[in-house]
């Protein structure tokens, strides 16, 4: 019986230190939405609460990047940074956001810790590829990214639905993927064809979730409702087979509008922590 303790204790201790190393949770309460989504600058925070209630996450090591979102110099700055380490010191980070503006800061650390190596699938009801301003905003962080170096065979975005002229021009000038959701047939099949696509022996992948990928009916606080999207179901079964990739490195969950959702009951940030549980 003692020695029965004594090994338990011993496996737990060996998960809480192999946890600690492998994976970070990352709160990134960045906005640059010129005032259409303000409300998911406390997501992470809901989003952490409503995942301990889920399962146990005291073992993950759990941080937060203090920004001013007044100073978005400074804040692109501290999340690039800040990312970068943590990317180099564990396996997988998952960022909490904020808008869909932090993938651009997270995304340039990643192509700084991984180089060409570096895939990005994104699921987004949007492309996000509309002229770059100074400091990108979540509705031109992806064009943004790829005019920093990120390359663009190894980007792929899925269930798009609405897209502007000018983006769906940047999309085929730069050969970049991407995949309608009206014209996606069989989930299933897809799915598997979005493994093939990144899981290469040597690239490392980061997953990219803009809430509003999924259908209003199902993820009504977020910033551009959009009808057509995916069903709860259908965005936590990409989820959970993404999340078997050996070769994933970074996962971000973003444009929760928790504040909205609150009158809600909390219906999105409950499916944004179900996804987030996927990759845990």
């Amino acid at each position: 019986m003692h020695r029965y303790i004594v090994k338990c204790n011993f496996i737990k201790l060996f998960k809480l230190i192999d946890c600690a190393i492998y994976m970070m949770i990352v709160k990134v309460p960045g906005l640059n939405n010129m005032g259409h989504n303000d409300g998911c600058r406390n997501a992470g925070n809901a989003i952490i609460s409503e995942l301990k209630q889920l399962r146990d996450i005291s073992s993950i090591p759990l941080e937060e990047i203090h920004v001013n979102n007044s100073k978005l110099d400074e804040q692109e700055k501290l999340i690039c940074e800040n990312s970068k380490e943590l990317l180099e010191e564990h396996e997988k980070v998952i960022f909490l956001g904020g808008d869909h503006s932090i993938t651009y800061s997270t995304g340039k650390a990643f192509l700084e810790c991984f180089g060409g190596d570096s895939y990005l699938i994104v699921f987004d009801a949007h492309p996000n590829t509309i002229p770059a301003m100074n400091k990108p905003t979540h509705d031109e962080w992806l064009s943004a990214l790829v005019g920093n170096g990120f390359p663009t065979k190894n980007i792929i975005l899925i269930g798009l639905r609405t897209i502007k002229l000018d983006e769906r021009a940047f999309l085929d000038k730069n050969k970049i993927r991407y995949y309608e959701l009206p014209k996606i047939e069989d989930f299933e099949v897809f799915c598997d064809f979005v493994m093939e696509f990144a899981n290469k022996p040597k690239n490392s992948v980061y997953i990219s979730f803009d809430i509003g990928a999924v259908d209003p009916a199902f993820a009504p606080s977020t910033g551009h409702l959009e009808p057509g999207g995916f069903s709860s179901r259908e965005i936590l079964y990409f989820a959970n087979r993404l999340s078997k990739l050996r070769n994933l490195r970074a996962v971000d969950v973003v444009e929760v509008n928790s504040e909205a959702d609150k009158e809600k009951n909390n219906v999105t940030v409950k499916l944004a922590s179900r996804i987030v549980k996927e990759f845990l």
